[in-house]
């Protein structure tokens, strides 16, 4: 007499759907991963070519506190880049405003656009404090980051020209990232960068004494200029930008700041 078929036995879940293996130490790298992928996908949908990235305090806040005009003031800018930039929509979206997705001058960034009828891109992040999403940026632009470093690769590589706005730790640890990889020439592409609020970052930033110790070259302090005014940021944005709206649309979407290779710095 043969021997019965045993029954079967619970099934294991497949990998990608096994949801206690997705949380774990062993699968960070596909959590990361995602979190390149997710946002390149929405990009591509969306037909997002390229950003203005602006960077800025969450706690400034409309009409509250001496701080409050530069609120407005992005939101101004935001806007004026927004219409201009309507010009250059072809298959593709160019120069779209991009903000950290929070309150604040973030919020302003994104309201200003939103106010032009334009897209606009949030990268928020989950923090302690409970920074939400808000809620003028395009839905399908609305991006939620863990990886710091992945958010900042979002900002870097897709961006055309940033604005600082004043801020505090988030806003210097993000405004000196990009000014190293543009000093570094870890990012192949020509960067507009306006330090927004000349007297902030003046007294916040002495740049003057980095060259004194030697600590950057004077040239360093041409990566960036200081701006106190929306006509005049939206001045320099235009000039800065104005390599990139000649060129025709590509193929490639979203398109990725190539990186330098310092062993091969012409392309050898």
């Amino acid at each position: 007499m043969s021997n019965p078929t045993p029954p079967h036995s619970d099934r294991h879940p497949v990998a990608y759907l096994n949801d206690k293996f997705l949380n774990s130490p062993d699968a960070r790298g596909l959590r990361i991963l995602s979190e390149f992928l997710e946002p390149w996908a929405h990009f591509r949908r969306e037909k997002v070519r390229d950003t203005v990235v602006f960077f800025g305090s969450a706690r400034i806040r409309e009409g509250e506190g001496p701080m409050a005009r530069y609120y407005d003031e992005a939101r101004t800018l935001a806007r004026m880049l927004t219409e201009w930039s309507e010009q250059f929509t072809n298959s593709t979206y160019r120069f779209v405003v991009c903000s950290g997705g929070g309150p604040g001058i973030m919020e302003a960034a994104n309201r200003g656009a939103a106010d032009a009828g334009g897209k606009t891109v949030g990268l928020n992040i989950g923090l302690p404090f409970e920074q939400f999403p808000n809620p003028f940026i395009t839905p399908e632009l609305s991006f939620e980051f863990h990886y710091f470093f992945m958010r900042k690769f979002w900002f870097a590589y897709l961006a055309k020209a940033l604005v600082v706005f004043p801020g505090g730790f988030g806003t210097l640890d993000e405004m000196m990232e990009i000014l190293t990889l543009t000093q570094t020439r870890k990012l192949a592409k020509k960067m507009t960068i306006l330090l927004y609020g000349s007297a902030y970052w003046k007294e916040i930033v002495n740049f003057d004494a980095l060259v004194k110790y030697d600590m950057i070259s004077a040239a360093d302090l041409d990566l960036f200029q200081f701006v106190d005014d929306p006509a005049a940021a939206f001045e320099h944005l235009k000039t800065g930008l104005a390599v990139y709206t000649a060129q025709p649309d590509t193929w490639e979407l979203p398109a990725l700041s190539k990186s330098v290779n310092p062993l091969k710095p012409d392309g050898a």
